[in-house]
């Protein structure tokens, strides 16, 4: 095989890895009902199952990039596929929801890993600027398209098998990826000549972010005022503190704050976490909405997901971009959150007898037309005030900032959906009527948030100096 085919295959290879990770992200999300009923969880306790794999990926996302620079892009992708496989067999025979909750984190470590070194191995396969072009929208569409077929399968599966399988599908697609990575993916070069990684920035945000998750997540529970929800929330701020100051401190930081001074790069990663506040949960509490309450099979709510998952994949091919260089960073940024806003806001007033066209496709029309728009102005603004060699930085802080949002967002989301519920059932409403309820003040919060965001995109980006910027880059 001649090089220049063999690179073509290489990608594809990537490609199935990365599909891997995307399809866990999407998948499981139709089987949460099923995982509640087997396994015991609470409706708040449930929220672990998505924010257990969120946390530690978004934690050790530019980590794992980190990694790739120094040890080899080709050897940390096996690495890490090898992690997400065995994880995922884990999640697969779990039966209890402490290994379930367990072997998910270990999922996201894995995940991190693959996801942050895919790129940089495009990157360093395809050199050409137009090739690289072509290699980026075969890995965006894979990686929107993926959404998709996660959906679908999750439902087919959890249906027709039982909700264990959307884990172990993974073992044969990861040992296949594997062995086709280990043959066909160039050796690496060598390494950085700078060894230094800064495990402790990676660890102190992390367990920042879980003891934050945690504490909302049990707040409800043990009262928020309560000596332990706000003694862990203090501990969260001491940990999100120490490592502001490590990263300010350490040579070689996994988020380096000057970028921060930059306003394109604040006001990116404010808007990423306000929105994937809103949208994280969107997957979470509709999936159960449909489910629990319109009485949707496993089957059904991936059909439901789908238009949605579709329009985003459509964005990925070029339709954004192209809306992007027409009328500018600022203005498709604030109109695609809009339309996220709207959709979020037809669901805060789905009824407990809904039907689909009426009270669901419209909004998963316009949540999926809202994201395709919104996630590629989102990355240009953080890339747009800083020099071309802190490009790829930026960009994953942006990735990351929005993972974390999203983690918070669900405990957050999560906590007021079932406080909600447990104070209209105490009060005498029907069971349904209240679970309903609680969904719809969670969709509500979360149209606030993503609000919020639309409005500091619209005030405070300079939509003409990003996209130049843009450009020179």
């Amino acid at each position: 095989m001649n090089t220049d085919k063999r690179r073509w295959v290489a990608l594809i290879i990537l490609c199935l890895g990365v599909l891997m990770i995307v399809l866990d992200t999407t998948i499981v999300n139709v089987a949460l009902p099923s995982l509640r009923v087997d396994l015991g969880f609470t409706q708040t306790s449930l929220a672990w199952v998505i924010n257990a794999y969120i946390l530690t990926f978004g934690g050790f996302l530019l980590l794992g990039g980190r990694l790739g620079d120094i040890f080899g892009n080709r050897k940390l992708f096996l690495i890490g596929l090898a992690f997400f496989t065995a994880a995922s067999v884990a999640c697969g025979i779990s039966g209890s929801q402490t290994m379930l909750i367990v072997s998910r984190a270990i999922q996201g470590l894995g995940g991190a890993i693959v996801s942050a070194v895919a790129l940089s191995l495009i990157m360093n396969l395809f050199t050409i600027p137009a090739e690289r072009a072509k290699a980026m929208g075969v890995y965006s569409f894979v990686a929107s398209a993926g959404g998709s077929i996660g959906v679908l399968l999750g439902g087919f599966l959890t249906d027709n098998l039982n909700w264990h399988y959307i884990f172990l599908v993974n073992l044969p697609l990861g040992i296949l990826v594997f062995l086709l990575c280990f043959f066909m993916l160039p050796k690496d070069a060598e390494g950085s000549s700078d060894k230094h990684v800064d495990t402790w920035g990676a660890v102190t945000i992390t367990a920042s972010l879980l003891l934050a998750v945690y504490a909302i997540i049990n707040g409800n529970e043990r009262g928020w005022i309560s000596i332990a929800t706000i003694g862990l929330l203090a501990i969260a701020l001491l940990l999100l503190f120490i490592f502001i100051r490590i990263e300010s401190r350490v040579g070689s930081p996994l988020m380096p704050l000057h970028l921060f001074r930059k306003r394109a790069v604040l006001i990116a990663n404010v808007v990423g976490i306000l929105w994937s506040a809103g949208m994280f949960a969107w997957f979470f509490l509709s999936a159960l909405y449909l489910q629990l309450i319109l009485g949707y099979s496993a089957s059904q709510v991936g059909l439901s997901f789908l238009p949605s998952n579709l329009i985003m994949a459509a964005f990925s091919l070029g339709l954004s971009a192209k809306i992007v260089m027409r009328f500018g960073i600022r203005k498709s940024l604030t109109f695609g959150l809009s339309l996220v806003t709207i959709g979020l806001l037809l669901l805060a007033r789905a009824p407990v007898g809904g039907s689909f066209l009426m009270d669901i496709l419209p909004s998963m029309l316009l949540l999926g037309l809202g994201a395709g728009i919104s996630f590629n102005p989102m990355l240009l603004a953080a890339m747009s005030d800083v020099e071309p060699s802190e490009s790829g930085i930026a960009s994953g802080i942006v990735n990351t900032a929005f993972m974390m949002g999203g983690s918070l967002g669900l405990a957050i989301l999560a906590s007021v959906a079932a406080s909600r519920t447990a104070s209209l059932t105490r009060s005498g409403v029907e069971a349904i009527a209240s679970l309903n309820s609680g969904y719809h003040a969670a969709f509500l919060v979360g149209t606030v948030f993503v609000a919020l965001a639309a409005i500091i995109a619209g005030t405070f980006l300079r939509s003409d100096q990003a996209i130049q910027s843009t450009e020179a880059h």
